[in-house]
């Protein structure tokens, strides 16, 4: 080394939780449980074309248990909602909710008092949600995103920051 670099110390301190979140951001395992047709989406989202496994959340597991990230996927109805709260409550510590698509946030096109009284409006009524993806079913790649912003949420570390706003030539405002 010439003169002047710098030598990054071999011993580096960090506080113990952000390493921890660090781990777990990095590898989330989330729980199989499938209500509707946004299930068919989630699984997608774990097979070969988009791979959800690249970003470290692709061991989904059968059991609460042995699961830390709870997708809920499809219409909850209340006859459904008591064995929801039963597997959030079985998950350990630390645990998170992604309500996956218009049903499961708000009862979606299903939630109409006069004509239909069996379906929860929004899962966010039964157990915490942290992290919310819309769409009639959402695509894969918003749930791929979903995983990124719990990931961000978890580690406390922004992984695409924000890029500046750079303006062109020739592209001053005209006043």
């Amino acid at each position: 080394m010439g003169t002047g670099s710098v030598v990054p110390p071999l011993i580096q301190f960090a506080q113990l939780d952000k390493v921890l979140n660090h781990a777990r951001a990095n590898s989330l395992w989330p729980l199989t449980f499938g209500l509707a047709c946004c299930a068919i989406e989630m699984m997608a989202a774990a097979g070969p074309k988009y791979d959800l496994d690249r970003f470290g959340a692709g061991v989904f597991r059968a059991s609460p248990r042995q699961a830390d990230v709870m997708i809920v996927a499809g219409t909850v109805t209340h006859k459904m909602a008591d064995t929801v709260k039963r597997l959030y409550l079985q998950m350990p510590a630390p645990k998170w909710v992604i309500a996956m698509g218009n049903c499961a946030m708000t009862g979606g096109p299903f939630k109409l008092d006069e004509i239909n009284y069996s379906v929860v409006e929004g899962v966010g009524s039964i157990v915490p949600v942290d992290v919310y993806v819309p769409g009639c079913p959402p695509r894969p790649e918003a749930l791929i995103e979903a995983f990124l912003k719990l990931e961000e949420k978890i580690s406390g570390v922004r992984r695409f920051p924000e890029s500046p706003v750079v303006e062109l030539p020739g592209t001053e405002e005209i006043s």
